[in-house]
C-alpha cells in the first residue's frame, strides 16, 4: 500500500492524540502525530494529624515520529514500532496547603506561618520509543482499528521543591527524590487507534 495516507485519532496510557500516517513503502509507514493526558486529583492523600488540601497534577505532552515496520509478508496485522518522542510537557508535581490550626508545644502557628509546599518531578527532553502494534496499519476501505504496546524511555528525573513558612527549606531534599525516582524512566503505552483513509 505504498503511498497510502490515513489519520489516526488515538486514546491510551499517554492520554488522546491524533497522528498522520504515510506508506513509504508496502513494509514500511510513518506517523507524525502528538498525544497529551492532562489529569489533576484534588486531596488524593491524608497527613495523619495534619490537616491540609492537596492537588496532584500529571501533565504528559509530547510529538513523535514514529516508522512501523511489517516484517513477515504471512502476517501483515504484526508491526514492529520504533522511533522517538519530544515531550516538551513531562511532570507529575504535588501541592500542599496546610488548612488547620498548628500547636508546636506551647506555640500556636497558623497555616500562613506553617506554609506551603510543592513538589514537581519532570522527565522532559527526547524519548525514544519502541513497541509492536497488532492489527493493519491502514484501513482496507475508509476505517479500521489497531493497537499500540510498548514503551517510551524518559530523561532522567528532575525534582525542584519550593516551599514556604517553616516548609521552606525542603528544597535540600531534591537530590534524595531524584535518587528514588531514577528507576521510573519507563512511560508505558498501550494505545487504542482509529484509522480513517485519507487516500
Amino acid at each position: 500500500m505504498k503511498g497510502a495516507l490515513s489519520l489516526q485519532l488515538q486514546a491510551g496510557t499517554q492520554g488522546l492524540g491524533a497522528d498522520l500516517r504515510y506508506a513509504v513503502l508496502p513494509a514500511l509507514s510513518l506517523r507524525l502525530g502528538a498525544s497529551f493526558i492532562p489529569v489533576t486529583v484534588k486531596n488524593a492523600f491524608t497527613f495523619s494529624g495534619f490537616e491540609s488540601r492537596n492537588d496532584v497534577d500529571v501533565k504528559f505532552s509530547n510529538v513523535h515520529l514514529l516508522a512501523d515496520f511489517v516484517p513477515f509478508t504471512n502476517m501483515k496485522g504484526f508491526r514492529v514500532v520504533g522511533g522517538a518522542g519530544y515531550l516538551f510537557e513531562a511532570n507529575g508535581g504535588v501541592n500542599v496547603v496546610p488548612t488547620g490550626k498548628y500547636n508546636f508545644g506551647e506555640i500556636a502557628l497558623t497555616p500562613a506561618q506553617v506554609g506551603k509546599v510543592n513538589i514537581d518531578v519532570s522527565w522532559q527532553g527526547l524519548a525514544p520509543y519502541l513497541g509492536i502494534g497488532l492489527f493493519k496499519s491502514f484501513p482496507k476501505k475508509l476505517f479500521n482499528i489497531n493497537i499500540d504496546l510498548g514503551s517510551y524511555y524518559l530523561t532522567t528525573p528532575k525534582t525542584t521543591i519550593v516551599g514556604t513558612g517553616m516548609l521552606s527549606g525542603n528544597d535540600s531534599q531534591e537530590e534524595l527524590i531524584n535518587s528514588n525516582m531514577s528507576s521510573y524512566r519507563w512511560l508505558p503505552v498501550a494505545q487504542l487507534n482509529f484509522n480513517f483513509k485519507l487516500k
